[in-house]
């Protein structure tokens, strides 16, 4: 297979894959509060539902950057395949491609001038503040492995075994990460209930469309480096069923908690982010 069309085939698998995971969390949560809840595959027809709406741009939006930012969304997280399941790069190049997704995320609430849009952008840079520290988890993989390669990375757990075992606060770091990207989640303070869809509030039609495909990939690729990382290199079956048990154990989390204030959610990521590279560096000698 050619890099082309295996670009395209990784594209298409993490964007079904990752609309499927978020249907299935919805499923899941629904249950768990004795709701029938919708389809497993509702956040796929959502997405492709956008594509046929008529799109529509309100008159306080920055013109074209309120466009533009929506194909950027996507082009980053497709950008993140091709690091990670096409070629199996660096693990430091996805680290950067989602500080610049944090970046994105922030115009993309500006861009609309919309007032929930904008308080989204005021806290997803305060989000940030909490989620840098977690990617601290980084150096501590390097110390571990002396290496920020995912196949080299890979390598080194098919000698030694899983990272999870030998790094496990680490691990609970990067999990916090991901936890703090799902829907519903106690950290999505970007998009909490007060201020409808946060930074997607205004964007309607093709642009939504654009913005929930870039979501699906982003989620996909959460799960897949928590997995790569921190399990080694899985076959596609193991992958699947890596996503869909931390997607489960995710929205149970969900379902059970409520979403947190900005203030408390940056205080306990940070929290957790300090417990994970202390405890971390200290145990480092004995493992």
């Amino acid at each position: 297979m050619n890099l082309m069309a295996n670009i395209l085939l990784n594209v298409l698998i993490a964007f079904l894959v990752g609309s499927v995971l978020f249907g299935l969390q919805r499923k899941i949560m629904a249950r768990i509060q004795m709701r029938p809840g919708p389809p497993v595959i509702q956040h796929l027809l959502h997405t492709l539902k956008f594509f046929i709406k008529e799109s529509s741009f309100p008159k306080t939006a920055a013109m074209p950057f309120y466009i533009a930012i929506t194909a950027m969304l996507c082009v980053i997280w497709v950008s993140a395949v091709i690091v990670g399941p096409v070629t199996e790069g660096s693990l430091l190049l996805i680290f950067a491609i989602y500080a610049i997704h944090k970046i994105v995320e922030h115009n993309a609430g500006s861009s609309s001038g919309s007032p929930y849009g904008k308080l989204s952008c005021v806290r997803a840079v305060f989000s940030a503040a909490a989620e840098v520290p977690l990617f601290a988890m980084l150096i501590i993989i390097y110390f571990k492995t002396g290496t920020m390669n995912l196949a080299q990375i890979i390598g080194f757990q098919t000698a030694s075994g899983p990272l999870i075992y030998s790094i496990p606060l680490a691990a609970a770091m990067f999990f916090v990460l991901i936890l703090s990207k799902a829907p519903y989640s106690p950290f999505a303070i970007t998009k909490g209930k007060d201020i409808i869809s946060g930074y997607e509030t205004e964007h309607f039609g093709l642009l939504r469309g654009y913005l929930m495909i870039s979501e699906s990939i982003a989620w996909y690729m959460l799960l897949w480096v928590f997995l790569t990382v921190f399990i080694g290199g899985l076959s596609p079956l193991l992958y699947l069923v890596g996503m869909v048990v931390l997607s489960t154990i995710v929205a149970f989390i969900n379902a059970t908690t409520p979403i947190l204030n900005p203030n408390h959610s940056i205080m306990m990521q940070v929290s957790f982010a300090i417990i994970g590279i202390v405890g971390s560096l200290m145990l480092l000698p004995y493992i």
